[in-house]
C-alpha cells in the first residue's frame, strides 16, 4: 500500500504461541507479514504499518509508553501489568480452540482447599503475580504468591506450593496432573489494545479502528461458507425455507429462464446437513465457495 502522507502506526505482534495465528489472522484480513529468524522487525505489504515482535507479557507495556502505538496482546497480561491503555476490542483467535482462555486457582486433588478463602497463610505460584496479589488482597485474603518460571503444575507435585494460579482453555492438562480447579479467576482472550495519545490523533486511531474492522471481519468468516444454487421458480419457496443467512437470502431471476440463483451464507457445520436437503427441496448446481471476510 501507498503511504502519501509518510505516517506510520507502530504495531506489535505478539511473539511466542500466537505469533503463527496472528500473522495468519493478518493475511486472511489482507496483510502479508514475513518473519525472518534473524530479526525482530517483520515485513508487512503496507507502508502505513511497522510491525515489531514483542513478547505478550511485555506488550501493553510498550504500547502505555508510547513504543508502539498498538498491538495485540491477553486482557490478563494487561491487567498484570495494570496498563493504562485503549481496548479497542477483543479477538478471540486460539488457532486450537478459538475460545477464551481462562486462569483458575489449582490444587491437588486430594487438598483440603474448597475455595480461595481456605488458601489463607498458604504459598501460590503463577506466572500472574501482581494479578493474584491484588485478587486475594481485595478479598482480605492472606497468602503469599511466588513467580513461577514454568512448569507450574508440577511444583503442586513436589510440594513446593499449595496452591497455583495457572492459564487453561479445557482444563484436560490440568486434570491429568491429578490436580483440581478450586476457582475461576478470570476469563482472557487477545484484545486490539492502543496508547492513548495515538487514539488522541485522528490518523493513527482511523487506522486502528479499519485494522480492527478487517481482523474481525477475517474472524467472523472462519466458521462460514457461501453456497450458490439454480432454483426452479415452483420450488422457490420450499428452498427458501431451508436457507440460513445474515438477513435473507438473495434471490436473482436467471436471463429469458423461470429459473432463479439463490446465494446465501451458511455455517460450516450446518452446511453438510443443508446441502442434501436443498438438493431434495429442487436446488441444482449447488456451490459451496470459502469466504475471507465478513462486515
Amino acid at each position: 500500500m501507498k503511504n502519501g502522507n509518510g505516517k506510520v502506526l507502530k504495531f506489535g505482534i505478539p511473539k511466542g504461541s500466537l505469533e503463527a495465528s496472528t500473522i495468519e489472522l493478518f493475511k486472511q484480513a489482507g496483510w502479508n507479514i514475513s518473519v525472518s529468524s534473524r530479526s525482530y522487525f517483520p515485513s508487512v505489504d503496507d507502508d502505513e504499518l511497522r510491525c515489531s515482535l514483542v513478547r505478550a507479557q511485555e506488550m501493553s507495556r510498550f504500547v502505555e509508553m508510547g513504543t508502539l502505538d498498538a498491538g495485540l496482546t491477553g486482557k490478563d497480561w494487561i491487567l498484570e501489568n495494570n496498563s493504562d491503555v485503549v481496548v479497542v476490542g477483543d479477538l478471540i483467535y486460539s488457532k486450537a480452540t478459538r475460545k477464551p482462555a481462562r486462569w483458575v486457582l489449582v490444587v491437588a486433588e486430594d487438598s483440603p482447599i474448597q475455595s480461595p478463602e481456605d488458601c489463607a497463610g498458604k504459598k501460590i505460584y503463577t506466572e500472574l503475580v501482581g494479578f493474584t496479589k491484588r485478587y486475594f488482597q481485595e478479598r482480605g485474603i492472606p497468602v503469599e504468591v511466588e513467580f513461577s518460571w514454568g512448569a507450574t503444575e508440577a511444583k503442586i507435585i513436589e510440594g513446593l506450593a499449595d496452591a497455583i494460579v495457572e492459564v487453561t482453555e479445557t482444563g484436560s492438562t490440568i486434570k491429568a496432573n491429578g490436580l483440581r480447579i478450586v476457582e475461576e479467576l478470570m476469563v482472557t482472550n487477545t484484545q486490539f489494545i492502543v496508547n492513548k495519545e495515538a487514539w488522541a490523533d485522528p490518523w493513527k486511531q482511523a487506522k486502528a479502528r479499519r485494522m480492527y474492522l478487517m481482523l474481525t471481519a477475517a474472524l467472523k468468516a472462519r466458521d462460514m461458507v457461501g453456497l450458490k444454487m439454480n432454483v426452479p421458480k415452483g420450488k422457490l419457496e420450499k428452498v427458501i425455507e431451508l436457507l440460513p443467512s445474515v438477513t435473507s437470502p438473495t434471490v436473482s431471476s436467471l436471463y429469458h429462464s423461470d429459473w432463479y440463483s439463490v446465494e446465501t451464507v451458511s455455517s460450516k457445520r450446518e452446511v453438510r446437513f443443508l446441502i442434501p436437503l436443498l438438493q431434495e427441496a429442487g436446488a441444482e448446481g449447488i456451490i459451496e465457495y470459502p469466504l475471507n471476510k465478513m462486515v
